[in-house]
């Protein structure tokens, strides 16, 4: 018997921020549950997708981590087009990789879609003793660029699942109130279902009717 996947909707996600943040290793215990202890740099764009339960809809979500240095900077901004959400990764005993983050947010927003729903991950919460940024701080920055906020550990598990499904589910959100459509370009959104479709398609069956009375 073939198996198929079924989901409701689709939505593109990036991982972005500086290098040695621990973007591939949030992935990694999103996707395999465990953390990924031989971890070098990204090179160029990694993948990862998995199909999760939010707020009573399946979404496949189809994730591209992206490599946080400079000189693959050009290569992962292509991949921006058309993301629904992001996890904003930096290291939280890192100052270098907070001080960096307003660039990657304009990026994404820039490049991506000024309505990308974006989450402030502070990543490496284990390491509490090496602590460069507070908590307050980041959640100052957090509520002035309008971003959700989360600390968490790769390592652990921490708040990771939560990351991806805080975000997921703001985006349901903003589809049913209308405020997103994911039947336009570029929104990094897709139908699963059609009966998720047909669901929304209803306003198309007065344009049907609108053409059956004009005979010009």
């Amino acid at each position: 018997m073939e198996m198929t996947e079924t989901y409701d909707f689709l939505f593109k996600f990036l991982v972005i921020g500086s290098a040695g943040s621990g973007k591939s290793c949030l992935l990694h215990q999103f996707i395999e549950n465990k953390f990924k202890q031989d971890s070098s740099h990204t090179i160029g764009v990694e993948f990862g997708s998995r199909v999760v339960m939010v707020a009573g809809k399946t979404v496949k979500l189809q994730i591209w981590d992206t490599a946080g240095q400079e000189r693959f900077r050009s290569v992962t901004r292509s991949y921006y087009r058309g993301a629904a959400g992001a996890l904003l990764v930096y290291d939280i005993t890192s100052r270098e990789t907070y001080n960096s983050l307003t660039n990657w947010l304009t990026d994404a927003r820039t490049l991506a879609s000024p309505n990308i729903v974006i989450i402030l991950c502070g990543n490496k919460k284990d390491l509490e003793a090496d602590r460069e940024v507070t908590f307050l701080e980041a959640s100052r920055f957090a509520q002035e660029n309008e971003v959700m906020f989360l600390e968490t550990s790769a390592l652990t598990g921490e708040n990771v699942e939560e990351a991806f499904l805080k975000c997921g589910r703001t985006i349901i959100n903003k589809i049913e109130s209308g405020e997103l459509d994911p039947e336009r370009m570029g929104s990094g959104i897709q139908y699963g279902d059609t009966t998720v479709r047909q669901l929304r398609q209803s306003p198309q069956a007065g344009s049907e009717q609108g053409r059956d009375q004009c005979n010009c």
